[in-house]
């Protein structure tokens, strides 16, 4: 039986296998294409949590910082020219006339011959010019019952004085939109008199779970049942990518299940939703043929190891839809090469296409077998003295895409382009590492080693 392009029936692979599937660039290219396409969301935030967010919109300075001039050392408001010629053997008398504090000016205005007493970042009262730093000023006698000050050295005018909008001038540009708000940044913010910032809001994602074999994570698993790892490692995933995960959804296999938990996902609020499980080639995976009834079904089976059975969907209103392995290392290879920088972009994190992980560039201690046309995701282990130099990358030996322990195991990946066949021992490649800690030059094994011998207390990893 032939099938046309318009006819459902050409997508059901179903104890069928892939006809073709597509190369890891080309649905790359397809799914940013659909990313870029929809306006990201904004949201206003309270200042006190704007820190790690991205801003939405340029802030300029309401007005200026500080609102006025101020004392940069303790001392004394002057008239600098009244200062002028006074050393210690030849002092020049000042009349105090009141003292100046942060949040308490003086009142009165500076006349020739009179000083105010005033501390660092207090207001400069008006008249005054300069501040005597409180070294260059002792005790003089009092007259008519009003102290008095010698100055003992000279300050020029404007010594001494924080000017108005020293800091930030009203109407500059403070913080360009797109930047990523660092601690320092809410508090300039908020000394501009902001109480509310505008952030682009952090994308949903939302997940269901497929499988009647799947328990959800703290439940017992019964005869033939396994705990359900995906929705946990994902959650983690899409923290670190600054996305919000909404609860996770879960339906048996089968048909008559999976088709009203999609509806309720597709109902829901997130901007990005996820399946996993029900997407390979077996009897009971649906959930392709479901989305196409939805929505477009973009693409279903990738050239790549573990993964292929990848499916992407978009749906009316824009939403990206991710059908991915239920294999727990296949479901974080594809959401590592397609979910991720969705969310990243969504988010209007910077440089949201590129790998989100700390690279180092080692060489093969054993060769690794690829085919052509395919990407292999391979997982890997560093071996070797940390920090010598002598480091060098060698695969994780692993059954399947079903053993999560392997990632476990592993420090990092090496991805193997779909052009080669596979990489020579000694070849250099460039290891992508699942954290900081070996970017640093240190083992994790190692240091847990050095920490537990001799009965010594191990460190918490960095």
């Amino acid at each position: 039986m032939t099938t046309r392009d318009d006819d459902p029936a050409r997508d059901d692979v179903r104890m069928r296998g892939f006809r073709r599937r597509e190369e890891v660039a080309t649905v790359l290219a397809r799914v940013r294409a659909r990313a870029v396409a929809r306006a990201r969301a904004i949201e206003e935030v309270a200042i006190t949590r704007c820190a790690g967010r991205i801003l939405a919109a340029d802030a300029r300075a309401p007005i200026d910082v500080p609102g006025f001039r101020r004392a940069a050392v303790d001392g004394f408001a002057i008239r600098g020219e009244d200062s002028f010629g006074a050393t210690e053997s030849a002092p020049i008398e000042l009349t105090l006339i009141g003292t100046s504090l942060p949040g308490r000016p003086c009142p009165k205005a500076l006349c020739e011959g009179e000083a105010v007493r005033i501390t660092t970042g207090a207001p400069l009262p008006a008249g005054a010019d300069a501040v005597l730093q409180a070294e260059l000023a002792r005790p003089g006698r009092t007259h008519g019952g009003r102290a008095r000050i010698e100055a003992i050295g000279a300050v020029a005018p404007q010594r001494h004085v924080g000017e108005r909008g020293e800091d930030v001038a009203r109407g500059e540009l403070v913080l360009p939109s797109g930047r990523w708000l660092r601690p320092a940044d809410a508090g300039v913010l908020a000394s501009l008199g902001l109480a509310r910032a505008p952030v682009i809001r952090r994308p949903r994602l939302q997940l269901l779970v497929t499988g009647s074999e799947l328990v959800a994570p703290g439940e017992a698993p019964g005869p033939s049942q396994i705990v359900d790892s995906n929705s946990v490692v994902l959650a983690g995933l899409c923290e670190r990518d600054r996305g919000d995960m909404l609860e996770t959804l879960r339906a048996p296999d089968g048909e008559d299940a999976l088709r009203p938990r999609l509806d309720a996902l597709i109902a829901g609020p997130a901007d990005v939703l996820v399946v996993t499980g029900a997407t390979s080639v077996g009897v009971e995976d649906v959930m392709p043929l479901l989305l196409r009834e939805r929505g477009e079904l973009l693409v279903h089976g990738v050239a790549m190891r573990p993964s292929s059975p990848t499916a992407i969907g978009c749906l009316a209103d824009g939403r990206l839809v991710f059908l991915l392995p239920g294999n727990p290392v296949s479901c974080l290879c594809a959401y590592e090469f397609f979910v991720g920088p969705v969310l990243r972009y969504l988010g209007g994190l910077p440089d949201p296409w590129r790998w989100p992980h700390p690279r180092l560039r080692l060489r093969l201690g054993q060769k690794l077998v690829s085919k052509i046309g395919r990407l292999d995701f391979v997982r890997v282990r560093l071996e070797g003295a940390s920090g010598s130099g002598a480091r060098e990358v060698v695969p994780v030996a692993t059954s399947g895409a079903s053993n999560l322990s392997s990632a476990v195991r592993s420090d990092g990946v090496v991805l193997i382009p779909p052009a080669l066949e596979g990489l020579p021992a000694g070849a250099e490649v460039e290891v992508l590492l699942f954290d900081e800690h070996h970017a640093r030059g240190a083992s994790l094994r190692e240091e847990t080693a050095t920490t537990t011998t001799a009965g010594a207390t191990a460190r918490e990893p960095r």
